[in-house]
């Protein structure tokens, strides 16, 4: 083990722990399958996610060093009397107090394999990744599922997006959000990673708790190739686990009554452009989404020049679709209640749910999942002459694949491999779209340790 990644990382060499209020039982064909290494066989995946949640709080966003550093863990799921336990062999000690397991650690490790198991049964072999309707449906009951649903009153949920690479003072200003959004009893959900997506979480903790609500909800959605690069901050009581990056984007839109976005890196940008793409979808037009881009003032360099990158890519229309805010934290938070007011009416107007956006349409294009390879970089049309909304789509990939080159471990081999992915592009969005990379690279927005080599090169 590298003594480089830190004392977080020391092994526990043998723990069991016992599932508490989700998946007590598994039949005897499920646990094959959780423990099949071949082709097909799920235990790769569970592995990965299991490492992940164990290793919360590490300061690593690098998929492979982490799973080299515990290149030994292992699982084994055993049958006792009353259901089942896991039995893992050099696990991260950090999930650990005096041998055993934290309990939100433990939570989120059976939400792990809660989601691998019904994805796997009821959503792989029902669903037709094809059909978009059909696609909406799976992550409705993948939610349903994991009782991200359950909640019965009026919209109060806040999707907040941001980077896990940002400064302290960016940091702090995420908690003052969330802080504020407690005290206004609204509720939050993240991509449950460090950074932008912990600090309005941990924000709200308190705000909720001035206000004396106990049962606060903090919803983290992640998805199995950022979960290792982001594993799920402690503070995440409701954690669900999609099957890639495209059905994670649409479970946040799908989710939410109003989204935040602070500073981040290329994927904050891609979030961003994945919904200004829908949003700009005509059959959109009349769907009521508060969508507020705010940091601190020393954020406020970075909002113009993202603003000037939108305008310069995806017109005026799309900057119609925002407010920035900038060292406002209360103004941010009236800004979410009276948009959830237009929601709330909205809703009702038309007949939809609360807690569920069915209404919203959302391309093919931005549903299906993109294969990131140095082939699909390369071959990405991005084009002024491409309507405005598969444009968004597009830039939306491009994004993606630079993300997977940045932490992901396939995307991380791949430039290992070959090289830097080509990015082509028209110089009215080659030139802003440089400018926009190479200002994340200057502010550390793509890693949150050691020297960042680009994993993109723009043609």
């Amino acid at each position: 083990m590298s003594g480089a990644l830190g004392p977080e990382l020391a092994a526990v060499v043998r723990a069991r722990v016992s599932p508490k209020g989700t998946l007590e039982n598994l039949s005897q064909q499920e646990v094959d399958k959780l423990l099949d290494r071949g082709q097909g066989g799920l235990y790769p995946l569970f592995r990965r996610c299991a490492l992940a949640v164990l290793n919360s709080g590490t300061l690593i966003d690098d998929a492979r060093l982490i799973f080299e550093a515990y290149r030994d863990f292992e699982l084994k799921i055993m049958r006792e009397p009353w259901g089942i336990k896991l039995e893992m062999h050099h696990a991260p000690g950090s999930a650990f107090v005096d041998g055993e397991m934290i309990r939100g650690v433990k939570e989120h490790l059976f939400a792990v394999l809660r989601d691998i198991v019904y994805t796997h049964n009821e959503i792989v072999a029902r669903f037709d990744f094809n059909d978009p309707a059909s696609v909406t449906n799976a992550i409705f009951c993948i939610l349903r599922n994991a009782r991200l649903l359950d909640y019965k009153g009026r919209p109060d949920l806040v999707v907040c997006w941001g980077g896990h690479s940002i400064p302290r003072e960016e940091y702090d200003y995420t908690k003052l959000v969330g802080y504020e959004l407690g005290l206004r009893e609204l509720s939050v959900c993240t991509g449950c990673g460090p950074g932008a997506m912990k600090g309005p979480m941990k924000g709200a903790t308190i705000g909720h708790s001035k206000q004396r609500i106990r049962d606060g909800r903090y919803v983290g959605v992640t998805e199995p190739g950022i979960i290792a690069a982001e594993p799920p901050n402690p503070i995440v009581n409701q954690l669900v686990i999609m099957p890639d990056i495209e059905k994670r984007l649409e479970a946040f839109v799908r989710l939410s009554h109003g989204i935040i976005v602070f500073p981040g890196g290329v994927g904050t940008a891609e979030e961003i452009l994945y919904l200004l793409g829908i949003l700009l979808d005509p059959a959109n037009a009349g769907q009521p989404m508060p969508l507020v881009f705010t940091g601190p003032r020393e954020s406020a360099g970075y909002f113009r020049q993202l603003d000037r990158f939108i305008a310069t890519t995806l017109g005026p229309e799309a900057q119609q679709r925002y407010r920035i805010i900038v060292d406002d934290p209360a103004e941010v938070a009236r800004e979410m209640q009276r948009g959830f007011e237009a929601v709330r009416r909205s809703r009702r107007r038309l007949g939809d749910a609360y807690n569920f956006n069915w209404l919203l349409r959302i391309p093919p294009a931005f549903q299906q999942p993109f294969a990131v390879s140095h082939a699909s970089m390369a071959g990405l049309a991005l084009s002024m002459d491409l309507p405005v909304h598969e444009r968004a789509a597009n830039l939306r990939r491009a994004f993606s694949g630079i993300v997977a080159g940045n932490v992901k471990e396939h995307g991380i081999r791949l430039i290992e491999e070959r090289g830097p992915f080509e990015i082509h592009a028209d110089p009215q969005i080659a030139k802003p779209l440089d400018e926009l990379l190479r200002a994340f690279v200057a502010g550390r927005r793509m890693k949150l340790v050691g020297e960042y080599r680009p994993s993109y090169r723009i043609a």
